[in-house]
């Protein structure tokens, strides 16, 4: 219990210190909220807008006066978490699973710091848990909690389950991030519902073994989803090329259903500064959203 305590406290100072000193103003900026919302009415001055000139005041008043309107910022953001048994895989710096929970940290306290809801869905072959959104500090630190100890109770994946979730369990325009190495098929008319209905950006998390095998003659290897395993020749060039094609045409699958969906994907690899592209991204999001 203590070395949870302790990982959370270390995770909460590392994502709040990123959050307020990077991504505050480009998180702020990246998310528009749910639109405008009547403010006040205020006497005109130049520069405003005379399409918002309210004329039964003026007429009132004996002056023009102006309505005045400000952004609803409140948001909430869905983080959809691949807890299936490949998340525990890793060769360099970090498992899946420990990428996937120093990035839910980081977007969850940059929510908070701007007073937008946060909830959780994890998943495997089926929704194992769902934390449903909320504000606050204290609300984060729980969700960091089951980040570091959640256990799943089956090994597979089942996207289209978990996306379906959302669809049905999010009724509101959300942020939805899905952080998953989407090593699945078959999620991609869910996903283009979803993408309809908020603003979806996938996380594709992988390790530089997914994408090809080291040559180091015969190795066992198992699917750590099913338990099964196999013998391959690692130094077979025809072994490396079909594993290299394997990854190469999933990429491209998720690359085209994103697509479709209208939706961003970014890519994280575990032993590369995802703080980097998180950035870039909020970057680019903000020069779209000018």
């Amino acid at each position: 219990m203590a070395d949870i305590l302790k990982k959370v406290k270390e995770l909460e100072i590392r994502s709040k210190k990123l959050s307020t000193n990077l991504f505050a103003g480009e998180y702020h900026t990246a998310f528009k909220g749910r639109g405008m919302s009547f403010k006040e009415v205020r006497e005109y001055s130049a520069g405003d807008d005379i399409r918002f000139i309210d004329w039964n005041v003026s007429a009132r008043m004996g002056a023009p006066f102006s309505k005045l309107f400000e952004e609803e910022r409140e948001l909430t953001m869905m983080l959809v978490v691949d807890i299936s048994a490949s998340s525990l895989f890793g060769t360099i710096r970090l498992r899946k699973k420990d990428l996937i929970t120093e990035i839910c940290a980081l977007l969850a306290f940059s929510a908070i710091n701007n007073n937008d809801k946060v909830g959780v869905i994890f998943f495997s072959d089926k929704v194992e848990f769902f934390i449903p959104p909320k504000k606050g500090k204290e609300h984060v630190l729980y969700i960091v909690r089951e980040l570091l100890t959640v256990r799943p109770k089956s090994k597979g994946t089942n996207l289209n389950e978990a996306i379906r979730f959302v669809n049905n369990a999010v009724k509101q325009k959300s942020i939805v991030f899905i952080l998953s190495d989407f090593m699945v098929e078959k999620y991609d008319d869910a996903l283009r519902v979803a993408g309809n209905r908020h603003d979806v950006i996938g996380i594709k998390v992988y390790d530089k073994m997914d994408m090809e095998l080291p040559g180091v003659g015969m190795l066992q290897i198992e699917d750590m989803e099913t338990g099964k395993t196999q013998w391959v020749d690692t130094n077979d060039q025809m072994v490396q090329y079909n594993y290299q094609q394997q990854f190469v045409q999933n990429e491209e699958a998720c690359k085209l259903a994103f697509l479709k969906a209208g939706a961003d994907l970014l890519y994280m690899r575990t032993d590369e500064d995802y703080v980097k592209v998180l950035q870039q991204f909020f970057i680019k999001r903000m020069k779209l959203a000018k």
